[in-house]
């Protein structure tokens, strides 16, 4: 009789599926935005196998023996320089440039990856050297560098950028001096300083200049085997050369920048404020040390003095903390609004998305930004466009490291508004978006196939031997070369070629050298 009432007792009803979430505005659901997100990023990110992971490598080392012979024939940047590689090309929002001056670049027409490098033309890493900073004439997060204070050596190299200021009106003194002496700790009096500028507008025209004259020297003896530099452009203040490296398109922003050791005064309250990396990140690692930019404000600011202070470094620590939905979700958002703020540029870049990003870390509990649920990504891109739109029709943006600089202060009504009618079309249908962004990365990505199919894949389609015959030492480097690239799946591999004597290179795997 228990077996029976046991056969026909129901059975308990089966879990039944959580449903997904829907958007108000534009009716999709989370679940299918976030999985066009990560097939998006997943599509931009893109095959990095042994040969391109070769091939970045060499154009990386065109770039940096290029500028070695930079030094050696000018003699200006620093001997034992420190650079600062970041991935992505300065359109990519990497660095906060005013967007109207960095020119137009597709990836998949134009190129296939993107860099951008910081070159230190002055490296001010000596804790015994006093910081000039001269904030008395700039708005917030920029400031005037004055080298007056510097040795004799410094004076005389650079001289050819550097211009005499005399003091401020009388007036105009005594309404800035308290701010001058709250700004710069080091100042005794504010006239201290007055000459011996360091002008940003004379350093980058020196600095494309030689940049261009090192390329030319390069192009005149061509090696089979090296990049090939296809084209060479000023674009602001950024140098843009694209090298064709064997079967890839290597787009190098470079960025003459001035370097600091430690952490500037005006930034201070940032070290006591909360913040989402406390505890993933030492706070040595945090404030290595900061840069300033050659772009003044874009309110009024003078490009022949002004610098924009920069904390590139420490940015890229940040990355490392921020936690993984939300970094798909940002690189998504990226891939959507560069298509709408491209034409016409606006004041806005892809900057402030991610200064919106780091404020957003700091603001929402880090569990609901790691949170493994599958609506996560997509809920998260929606945050990051709503938090967008809600600035630019405030016109409010601060700056993460000093809150106190607005970086949308510069915005007209008729910009902001016609960035936010662009936005809140995004925003009503974010999944057409999405795959308008999907579209283009796999036409970016087919064209780079068509390209490869096109190449032998040994080495830059560059200059050959005028008789067709490939030397046996060159056959041999190419072999050796292909052998490395099999044998060592995975690796990091570089070439270190002497320009003067082909015949011997050296190679890299990892850290390890042959």
């Amino acid at each position: 009789m228990e077996s029976l009432m046991n056969a026909v007792t129901p059975r308990s009803p089966a879990p039944v599926k959580k449903l997904s979430e829907v958007d108000f505005r534009s009716g999709a659901t989370l679940e299918q935005l976030s999985a066009q997100v990560s097939e998006l990023v997943l599509l931009e990110q893109g095959e990095f196998g042994d040969q391109t992971a070769l091939e970045v490598h060499t154009a990386k080392d065109f770039i940096f023996n290029m500028l070695g012979l930079v030094q050696k024939v000018d003699q200006r940047l620093p001997v034992a320089n420190e650079y600062l590689l970041l991935s992505g090309g300065a359109r990519e929002g990497v660095l906060d440039l005013n967007p109207e001056d960095l020119g137009e670049y597709a990836k998949g027409a134009d190129f296939d990856l993107d860099f951008t490098l910081l070159v230190p033309a002055l490296k001010l890493h000596d804790r015994n050297q006093p910081v000039t900073l001269d904030m008395r004439h700039s708005p917030p997060c920029h400031s005037w560098l004055s080298l007056r204070l510097c040795d004799s050596n410094v004076l005389s190299r650079w001289g050819i950028c550097c211009q005499e200021e005399n003091g401020l009106p009388e007036d105009e003194e005594e309404e800035e001096e308290e701010m001058a002496k709250g700004s710069i700790p080091s100042l005794g009096s504010p006239l201290a300083l007055d000459g011996c500028y360091f002008s940003p507008s004379l350093v980058t025209d020196w600095f494309w200049r030689v940049v261009s004259e090192a390329v030319a020297e390069l192009r005149r003896s061509p090696q089979r085997g090296i990049p090939t530099p296809e084209r060479l452009e000023r674009n602001g203040p950024l140098t843009t050369i694209i090298l064709q490296a064997g079967s890839s398109r290597v787009l190098y922003d470079l960025l003459p920048v001035v370097s600091f050791r430690g952490w500037p005064a005006v930034a201070q309250g940032w070290l006591t404020a909360n913040h989402f990396w406390d505890g993933k990140i030492t706070e040595e690692e945090a404030i290595s040390g900061f840069y300033l930019l050659p772009c003044c404000s874009p309110l009024g600011g003078r490009p022949d003095r002004e610098w924009r202070l920069a904390f590139s470094r420490t940015e890229v620590q940040l990355k490392k903390c921020i936690p993984f939905p939300m970094a798909q979700a940002f690189q998504a958002a990226k891939a959507v609004l560069s298509r709408i703020l491209a034409r016409p540029r606006t004041g806005l870049s892809l900057y402030h998305l991610r200064t919106l990003l780091f404020w957003a870390c700091d603001r929402l509990p880090g569990a609901y930004l790691s949170c493994g649920e599958p609506d996560t990504p997509g809920r998260l891109l929606l945050g990051l466009l709503d938090d967008l739109a809600h600035c630019i029709l405030g016109k409010s943006c601060p700056n993460y490291f000093l809150p106190q600089c607005n970086m949308l202060e510069h915005l007209s009504d008729s910009q902001a508004l016609l960035v936010a009618r662009k936005l809140a079309h995004v925003r009503s249908d974010p999944s057409e978006h999405l795959r308008a962004a999907l579209d283009q990365a796999q036409q970016a990505g087919q064209l780079k196939k068509e390209l490869t199919a096109g190449t032998n894949g040994l080495g830059s389609p560059g200059p050959h031997p005028a008789n067709g015959i490939i030397s046996p030492s060159e056959d041999k480097l190419a072999q050796r070369l292909q052998q490395l690239v099999t044998e060592n799946p995975g690796k990091s591999i570089s070439v270190f070629l002497n320009p003067d004597d082909v015949s011997r290179p050296h190679f890299r795997i990892d850290d390890k050298f042959y």
